[in-house]
């Protein structure tokens, strides 16, 4: 069962307070950023949030789990209702986690051929 764009949105709103908070349909799932930097996944109406030494240690108690078959493990944020705790969660994650690679400009390849047109208007 795919995520709800509902909870999704729900999700997003109660950690609001860490930063801009944004997210991304990735393989009929989400993905969700903070500031730019991807920090967890919402998979079948549940928030997986990377593990980091600090939010050990500010959540000793949240359980693990992989958001799929495959993945690594994740904490498992069951309980979205304490605003500020979901907020500084995030936020400290985030503290810990490299900033995303710029992307690489895709180079254009030329026609092997040029065409007509464009010898013409070289003068060719």
């Amino acid at each position: 069962m795919a995520s709800s764009l509902e909870f999704v949105q729900y999700a997003a709103d109660q950690m609001g307070e860490a930063g801009e908070i944004t997210y991304r349909k990735m393989f009929g799932e989400y993905g969700i950023y903070c500031d730019g930097k991807i920090f967890g996944v919402i998979c079948e109406d549940q928030l997986f949030v990377k593990i980091t030494e600090r939010g050990r240690e500010l959540a000793p108690d949240l359980g693990e789990g992989s958001p799929y078959h495959g993945a690594k493990p994740h904490f498992l944020v069951e309980d979205l209702e304490d605003r500020e705790k979901l907020s500084r969660l995030v936020r400290e994650t985030c503290s810990e986690l490299p900033m995303p690679k710029p992307k690489k400009k895709k180079v254009k390849k030329e026609a092997a051929h040029g065409n007509e047109a464009d010898s013409e208007k070289a003068g060719l």
